[in-house]
Parts: structure tokens; C-alpha cells; sequence
């Protein structure tokens, strides 16, 4: 499909409106062009909301938060059915936006779109299962127990590399919890979110809930309005640890909710005794994927010294066979970085690589064609190099040598970040040993499977410098609800009032 029959199939224009707040607005901010990272061409230019839009938007959110509440959750989670059916009618196309605006291959991009389906069936069996807890009191005839209500509107900040993906892992829960949201997308992929918020605005069309799913295609300013916004109580974003940071402090400061997914610099363990033809399929796809772009992805595989040359020598065969290209060809197996920027940034972590004793494997450069593309590189590396520290938003592994299962624990681990983390072993006390208290210390422990994802329903956990990790376990709706303790007196008698008058 090339841009025009996407648009056609998912009743874009080139010049679209990027505020939705019940209904599409006419925003007052400034244009902002979308690049085809694969070309370097523009895709179209999206008008972009200013402050006061912004402030029209959440007075929407706010004004169909009264009603949304009021509505049964199983109802709630009948709207969100509906938008994951609308979702699946428009797979193919939304799937080729995601890649023609973000870079992925389309196998990624339908998948992300496949993942925000499968979230919306998630939510749909959460709306049923909103359980409070009954508890025993210590005074007689009396009833305790817990229930859950909506937060009220929130707002969700979703980065480039899952325009699609992260919003529904957020938005689908929280509409089944009663909440209505104001999605601020990142500005490199405005046509995408734009397109998913029109498949939500058609679905809820005369329903009376029209502004419960809202968009904001903003600048920096429409960002910090959202961040210090206290009629937000809750900001769920993701993005880099140094936004992490930013957001969570403000958001602290006026005693709102975060949830924040941020860094990872995730590794593979692969021991002696690891099945070489499955670690080489992982390692692959994990540190290649996306092109290095998942906040999932491989960064540093970490290799028994056993193995490490035949790892080595199989890794640079399978690097030199990877397909790059337009992600829209169905022969691409690795599109482009997102923009020139990443480009550079990907270039200076190698050189730092090298100078502080890195050994180039494989790749290493720019790739000479138009867009923003860099071969799949493999680096090894000391574990003492400093960059290996870093979150390296770009197709290079660093591949580690150990001497053990100890060293190799050591080296995951001794890093800020928390994320993702595997090993690769055939044995079983390796296994558990690596899952234990004293093993992986990553809110994501895999065995035999590579870093890239968490199932739909599992907890997509973070730790340290990666955050608190996004929302997917079977309790992850609470972080959407407020609590509220309640106490029934179904006797005749006050018991802290006995003894007293009362005329």
C-alpha cells in the first residue's frame, strides 16, 4: 500500500486536525509534518493543538467523565469490544501507517496493531472482574468491605517507536474503569494516532460518550500543561528516563498518579549449554527488530566464554542475511531509524564503543540511501566499558564475555536500568537460579525466550532507572481506580457512643 491508499482506507487527508476533544476541533497551534523515515519525504502536515485547545480538550474529558462513570463497567467494556472489532477491521491499513510513519516492518506494524486488539479483549474480561475484598470487622454486626471507583480523566504520553500499542495498553483499561483520557502522542507519528482516534470517535458516534477517547497533537507546551494539570490525577507516560524523570517529579509535586515507562538496557544470558540455533533466532530478532527501537530490545548479550566465538561466528552469518529497506516491501526485515538524529546518536555510541575497546563484528555504518537507516551492528565488548551503561536507541548489541553464571548475573544486573532480561540454557538449575532472588533482578525474567515483550496479561514490570513498568497484570485496573473503604452498621447500637445522652 503506498500512502495514498492508506489514507484512503482509514479516511485521512493530508492535512488533518490533531485535536480531538468530543469532537474534531479547528486548532490554533503550529503545523507540524510528518517524515517518512524510509524516505525522507514528507507523509502530510498536521494542525496542531495550542494550550487553549488543550484546555477545550480536557473541559470535554471532564464534562463525559460524569456520565462514563455512572455507567456499568461491563457496558464500558461493550464500547471497548467494539473499538478492538473497529481495530480489526482496519488491521492492514493502520498496520502499513505504523510502518510508514515509524519505520517498522510490517510484520511489526500489523502486530502492534494486533497487540492493541488483543489489549482490548483483555479489557473487556477486566470490566467483569473489578473486585474489592470483604473484610471482617472487630465490632459486632458490622460489614467491612472495599470498592473501586473511577480516577476521573487522565492523561497518556506515548513515545514513537508504539504509536498504536502503548496508548491501548492504557486507554482500554482505563475506559473500562470508568476513566476518560487526553492522549498526547509523540510528534513524530501525528498521523497515527490521529487515524486511531478517528476509529474510536466513529465507534462511540451517537453514543452520548463521544469524549471519552481524546487526542492532543501538541508541542512541548501542551506537554507541561498536561504534566501540572490537577484535574488530571493520573499521567501514564513513556519515554526516556530523563522525561521519566521530568514528569514524575511534577506530577509528584501536585500528589498526582504516574505510571512511568522508561529505559531499558536489557540482556541475554547464554550459557554453555544453551541451544545455539534458538539464542541466535532470539538474539536476532530482539536486538535487530524495530531496529533497536523497543524500549525491549537487546542491548547486551552476555556469553559464556565457552561458546562466544561460535556465537560470534553464527551472529555475523545471520546479520550479513538481514533484508534492510522500506518497511513497506514485503521482503524488508529491518526498516530505518525514526529520524537523522538517531541516526548520529547510533554512529557516536559505536565510536565510544570502539574507543573504549570495543571490537566491530558486524555493520557499523550508515546505510547509503535515502532515509534514515544503519546496518545491524555486533560489537564486543568489555563489561567494564562504560558504555555499556547506556540505552543505545539503535540496532547494536554488545556481546560480553563470562566465565559463569555468577559473572553473567553480575554483568545483567550491574546496570541503572531494569527492564527485560533472558538466558538461554538447557539447564534446569541454571534456570531456576537465574529466576531466583538472587538472579535477574529485571521485571521481565525469561527463559529460552528473548527480551522483546510481555505477554498480554502479564505484568510488564520495570525496576530502577526503567520505572514502574506499563499496565497488564490481572490487577493492573487499580492503578486506574481509587479505593474506597466502606463500613455498614446493621446493628441498633453506635458502640464508641454508648453510655451517652443524645436528646
Amino acid at each position: 500500500m503506498d500512502r495514498d491508499q492508506i489514507f484512503s482506507a482509514l479516511g485521512l487527508d493530508t492535512q488533518p486536525s490533531g485535536v480531538f476533544g468530543g469532537a474534531w476541533l479547528d486548532p490554533s497551534g503550529e503545523p507540524l509534518e510528518s517524515e517518512n523515515p524510509a524516505t525522507g519525504g514528507s507523509i502530510g502536515t498536521v494542525r496542531q493543538a495550542s494550550v487553549a485547545d488543550y484546555g477545550v480538550v480536557v473541559s470535554a474529558a471532564e464534562e463525559a467523565f460524569l456520565e462514563w462513570r455512572m455507567l456499568p463497567a461491563p457496558k464500558r467494556g461493550d464500547y471497548v469490544r467494539q473499538i478492538g472489532n473497529a481495530l480489526r477491521d482496519h488491521k492492514e491499513p493502520l498496520g502499513a501507517l505504523v510502518s510508514m510513519e515509524m519505520g517498522k516492518i510490517r510484520a511489526e506494524g500489523e502486530g502492534e496493531v494486533q497487540e492493541a486488539i488483543d489489549i482490548a479483549d483483555f479489557a473487556v474480561g477486566l470490566s467483569r472482574q473489578l473486585y474489592g475484598l470483604t473484610m471482617v470487622s472487630e465490632r459486632p454486626r458490622h460489614r467491612m468491605y472495599e470498592q473501586w471507583h473511577p480516577l476521573g480523566p487522565i492523561g497518556i504520553i506515548t513515545a514513537f517507536n508504539f504509536p498504536v500499542a502503548v496508548w491501548a495498553w492504557n486507554a482500554f483499561v482505563a475506559a473500562v474503569c470508568g476513566d476518560t483520557m487526553i492522549w498526547k502522542p509523540s510528534p513524530a507519528v501525528p498521523f497515527t494516532s490521529i487515524a486511531t482516534t478517528k476509529i474510536c470517535a466513529e465507534v462511540m458516534a451517537g453514543t452520548g460518550y463521544e469524549g471519552v477517547f481524546n487526542l492532543t497533537v501538541g508541542g512541548i507546551d501542551v506537554g507541561e500543561a498536561m504534566v501540572g494539570d490537577s484535574r488530571l490525577p493520573l499521567i501514564s507516560a513513556t519515554g526516556s528516563v530523563r522525561m521519566g524523570a521530568t514528569v514524575g517529579a511534577k506530577v509528584a509535586g501536585r500528589l498526582g498518579r504516574s505510571i512511568l515507562e522508561l529505559g531499558g538496557n536489557n540482556a541475554i544470558i547464554v550459557m554453555d549449554d544453551a541451544d545455539l540455533d534458538l539464542a541466535v533466532r532470539a538474539s536476532l530478532f530482539a536486538a535487530a527488530g524495530t531496529a533497536g527501537q523497543r524500549c525491549t530490545s537487546l542491548r547486551r548479550l552476555i556469553v559464556h566464554q565457552a561458546i562466544s566465538d561460535v556465537l560470534a561466528e553464527r551472529l555475523v552469518e545471520a546479520y550479513a542475511q538481514i533484508p534492510i529497506g522500506d518497511p513497506l516491501d514485503g521482503g524488508t526485515l529491518m526498516g530505518p531509524l525514526i529520524n537523522g538524529d538517531a541516526v548520529t546518536n547510533t554512529k557516536a555510541a559505536l565510536d565510544i564503543a570502539l574507543e573504549q575497546g570495543g571490537v566491530l563484528l558486524y555493520g557499523g555504518a550508515p546505510v547509503d540511501r535515502p532515509g534514515h537507516f544503519f546496518e545491524p551492528t555486533l560489537v564486543k565488548i568489555p563489561a567494564s566499558a562504560a558504555i555499556v551503561q547506556e540505552e543505545t536507541f539503535g540496532p547494536i548489541m554488545w556481546m560480553i564475555e563470562v566465565d559463569s553464571l555468577d559473572e553473567a548475573i553480575s554483568v545483567q544486573n550491574g546496570v541503572r536500568q531494569g527492564l527485560s532480561s533472558a538466558i538461554f540454557t538447557d539447564s534446569l538449575r541454571n534456570a531456576e537460579r537465574f529466576l531466583s532472588a538472587e538472579g535477574s533482578d529485571c521485571g521481565i525474567a525469561n527463559v529460552n525466550i528473548g527480551t522483546s515483550g510481555a505477554e498480554i496479561g502479564g505484568a510488564f514490570g520495570g525496576e530502577k532507572e526503567t520505572g514502574g513498568g506499563r499496565e497488564a497484570g490481572s490487577d493492573s485496573w487499580k492503578a486506574y481506580m481509587r479505593r474506597q473503604t466502606v463500613t455498614i452498621n446493621w446493628s441498633s447500637e453506635l458502640p464508641l457512643a454508648q453510655g451517652i445522652e443524645f436528646g
